[in-house]
């Protein structure tokens, strides 16, 4: 009997077992299902995301492809514009040309009419002369000759002059009208010369955390930078002070961080001041490129790029020098394109002219002396060169004469006609004529300070001190000592920007008379 309910009990497990493994079996297929449709309907969803994102990116695409072909086709227009103006105006030049030409043929004309005619005067005068005078051929001939030479010499004289007198007007007109023309299509802004740069805080307590305890802060800052801070009553405002821009510009970066980041200590300070280093950079490395580019030069090493995008913190006279440069060499090929002159010296040579200023407060010697030696290490053409020495005629050209035979070529003259219009037209400087009187009278108030000086001149808008000495006071070696003295006294007193030149002259003149 036991056996028997043992044997039942078994079969009911059995059952029992069967019937939970088949539902077990049913739920994981269902689950399996189930996660293969959410599978499926997912893959769905994102192919229609897919296909929506395609399709707006696609239509992103056509659209701007619209533009740009928009953009072509107003440059083809402007550019065919350009080319029927440049027909008209060679039209325009090749009948002036004509007519020259038919104006020089008949004045040819008249002087060999007017040859022929004293020829047949000369016959008649021998003639005249054989049969009355009873002179012989030889003294007749030589008298008509004298008289036929005197004719046509004067003859030619007034020719020549009138000849000389129209060419020089038409050239006047000529020259002022390739001026006016460059002038009229080249627009460039202007900036104001500083020496400081003012930083705004959020709150005056900022002041305190900048000059740190005990001025810790404030001594590193300076000393990292190379600038002065200024801390003043100004409310929430800092002066920093500095003839060098780049580093102006580099620590006010580096002041905004600090102050915006809150945290201010030596440590940090020298973090931030190696980004917003690397930051100008590569804002110098952008304006270089960005110069280059828009004149169409593509012939600079990186390195004299560089050099070019660290003139965009140089200023001149109010006058910012990289702005002045693009805009000089814009006028060169103006100019340069009108007279038949080599449009890509006459660029290179404007856009160079001043690169010497790049470095000159980093370097001794004028910003002409070191932007020669830069073209002649990137190995530039000797024109570039050429208009580099020159740009400042009223020195270099005459330095120019001794180094090199024949006049200067017409690329050089161009880059200082160019010069001179960029930084002569209304509001391109804004150095007041004070300020302008007071740093020459300082320059000059200097060395007249000095027992022996006769007289002194500051030239060269006060790039050159000359200092004129009475011989019989000052001998030729107190005469340098008193060069470096002056030279040491305005490095101590006086704040500019490159460098000043200081030339003392003892000159010993001995005067006798004959009787």
């Amino acid at each position: 009997m036991i056996f028997l309910y043992i044997l039942i009990g078994l079969v009911v497990g059995l059952a029992l077992g069967y019937v939970v493994r088949q539902n077990l079996a049913n739920k994981k297929v269902g689950s399996a299902e189930g996660r293969a449709d959410k599978i499926l309907e997912d893959a769905k969803n994102k192919e229609r995301e897919l296909l929506l994102e395609a399709k707006s990116k696609s239509l992103e695409i056509i659209d701007q492809a619209k533009k740009t072909e928009n953009e072509f086709r107003t440059q083809i227009v402007r550019f065919e514009e350009r080319i029927d103006r440049r027909e008209k105006e060679l039209n325009t030049k090749e009948q002036d040309l004509d007519q020259g030409k038919k104006q020089l043929e008949a004045k040819q004309a008249t002087i060999q009419q007017t040859l022929e005619e004293a020829k047949e005067i000369k016959t008649k005068q021998l003639a005249t002369l054989e049969k009355i005078a009873g002179l012989s051929r030889e003294e007749a001939g030589k008298v008509l000759m004298e008289n036929a030479e005197k004719t046509i010499s004067e003859e030619m004289v007034k020719l020549h002059r009138k000849l000389l007198a129209g060419a020089r007007e038409s050239a006047e007109k000529e020259a002022s009208r390739i001026i006016a023309q460059a002038i009229d299509r080249v627009v460039s802004d202007v900036t104001a010369e500083t020496t400081t740069t003012t930083v705004a805080l959020p709150n005056e307590d900022l002041k305190g955390r900048i000059i740190g305890k005990e001025g810790r802060n404030i001594r590193a800052f300076e000393q990292m930078m190379g600038v002065e801070i200024l801390i003043d009553d100004s409310p929430d405002t800092v002066v920093l002070s500095g003839f060098n821009a780049i580093r102006r510009h580099i620590a006010k970066l580096t002041l905004e961080k600090l102050v915006s980041d809150g945290r201010i200590h030596p440590a940090r300070i020298e973090e931030a001041y190696e980004k917003s280093k690397a930051e100008i950079n590569e804002q110098i490395k952008t304006a270089g490129e960005e110069a280059v580019y828009e004149l169409g030069i593509t012939s600079f090493p990186p390195k004299l790029v560089h050099l070019i995008g660290r003139l965009l913190f140089r200023t001149s006279y109010g006058q910012n020098v990289l702005r002045h440069s693009v805009e000089m060499a814009k006028l060169a090929s103006l100019m340069a394109e009108e007279l038949g002159a080599d449009q890509q010296i006459v660029k290179q040579g404007a856009l160079l002219h001043d690169i010497g200023k790049a470095l000159d407060q980093d370097m001794e010697g004028t910003h002409v002396e070191i932007g020669r030696k830069i073209a002649e290490k990137f190995g530039l053409d000797n024109k570039v060169i050429e208009a580099i020495e020159s740009h400042h005629h009223d020195t270099d050209v005459a330095e120019h004469a001794h180094k090199h035979e024949g006049p200067l070529s017409v690329e050089a003259l161009i880059v200082d006609a160019a010069d001179t219009i960029s930084g002569g037209r209304p509001g391109a400087r804004k150095d007041s004529f004070e300020n302008y009187v007071k740093r020459l009278t300082d320059l000059e108030n200097i060395a007249n300070s000095y027992e022996g000086v006769e007289k002194t001149y500051a030239i060269q808008g006060g790039r050159e001190l000359r200092v004129f000495i009475t011989p019989t006071k000052i001998d030729d070696l107190a005469a340098q000592k008193l060069a470096r003295e002056i030279a040491n006294r305005l490095e101590n007193e006086l704040k500019f920007p490159g460098e000043i030149r200081v030339v003392v002259i003892r000159e010993t003149r001995i005067v006798e008379y004959a009787r």
